[in-house]
């Protein structure tokens, strides 16, 4: 019999890919709100996306997969604690993955209350759930390297210091504080993972690989913050669900945290250079940098490879490629509903 893997909040960037990925090895259940960067927020644009009917397409080619690869979402705010707690006694879950968050820097600086909600409430909620399910084995939370700060040297690994910047890294480092709490309280077997700078398709989460492919393909001038030289870990998709993957198969990994990336420090100036061999002659701003914004760098993945064997197989170069070619593809198919 299959183990059930609950996803809360896996209709998102990150879970939708999860989900295909363990969908034969695992009996899967989602639950999600569609509140956070879902169609409810593309009805009037609350978030005031610059492309809201692009966005609406990829969020509709997710939901073509769900239903392609028989996953079904349970619409339920995670917010709703009792509501939550009747849907997880239902599914009675071996594993849960929580990834219901604001899932945007900028966006938790502009609006702390509504990030609080839907980030540290929802964790709590789901959390407490967990204790009362005696055949849960896993819980794996999802953080960010956000909760570094500012990177003292070229590259941190998970015993460096942590100083979050901002209201989205002290939100993720607390809710690393409170699932190591409910181990030591309640005895819930955890791990968290430290991704970053993720990337690759189906996302719209607004993060810096998205927004430039988008305004390439539409001929808009692409904006950086600084000069382009500062450096992070970008990480594929694909990278990211082979690390979850090994999590849940390595009983190694429970009561760790690992940073789950690709391993290496690269100039945000180079995606640049990778999107010019697609689009040809980019148009380049620069701007101010945010001081809210840390200074970031390479995520060690040497504890991940040893105690788990995290393999990532995509450099930038690599999975940035694929993930421009299978966008220009899409918006050829979809240009005439934008």
């Amino acid at each position: 019999m299959k183990k059930k893997l609950l996803i809360i909040g896996g209709a998102g960037f990150i879970g939708h890919n999860i989900a295909l990925k363990l969908k034969n090895e695992y009996e899967i259940f989602i639950i999600d709100s569609l509140a956070v960067n879902n169609f409810v927020s593309l009805v009037d644009n609350k978030d005031n996306l610059p492309y809201p009917k692009l966005s609406k397409a990829v969020l509709e080619d997710r939901i073509r997969l769900f239903d392609k690869n028989n996953l079904n979402i349970t619409i339920q705010d995670a917010r709703d604690y009792h509501a939550l707690s009747e849907k997880i006694d239902k599914i009675k879950p071996n594993i849960i993955i929580h990834l219901a968050a604001v899932s945007h820097a900028n966006r938790s600086n502009k609006d702390p209350y509504s990030t609080f909600d839907h980030s540290f409430r929802t964790l709590e909620n789901a959390l407490d759930c967990a204790r009362s399910q005696s055949q849960l084995e896993h819980f794996i939370y999802f953080s960010s390297s956000m909760v570094y700060g500012n990177f003292k040297q070229d590259f941190v690994d998970e015993n460096s210091i942590c100083d979050p910047i901002g209201i989205y890294g002290a939100l993720k480092f607390s809710g690393e504080k409170i699932v190591i709490a409910y181990n030591q309280v309640f005895d819930i077997p955890y791990t968290i993972v430290r991704p970053s700078a993720l990337y690759g398709e189906r996302c719209i989460s607004r993060r810096v690989g998205q927004i430039f492919i988008e305004n390439a393909l539409l001929g808009k001038d692409i904006t950086i913050d600084g000069d382009g030289l500062e450096k992070l870990d970008f990480t594929y998709i694909q990278d990211l669900v082979s690390g979850v993957k090994s999590i849940i198969e390595n009983e190694k990994s429970k009561n760790q945290i690992f940073n789950i990336t690709y391993g290496e420090g690269r100039k945000i100036i180079d995606l640049i250079e990778i999107l010019k061999k697609h689009f040809g002659k980019i148009n380049l701003i620069k701007k101010e940098r945010s001081k809210l914004m840390p200074k970031r760098g390479r995520l060690s993945g040497d504890k991940a490879r040893d105690l788990i064997g995290y393999n990532p197989t995509w450099d930038l170069d690599k999975g940035y490629s694929e993930y421009i070619e299978w966008y220009m593809e899409f918006f050829e198919r979809n240009k005439r509903h934008i």
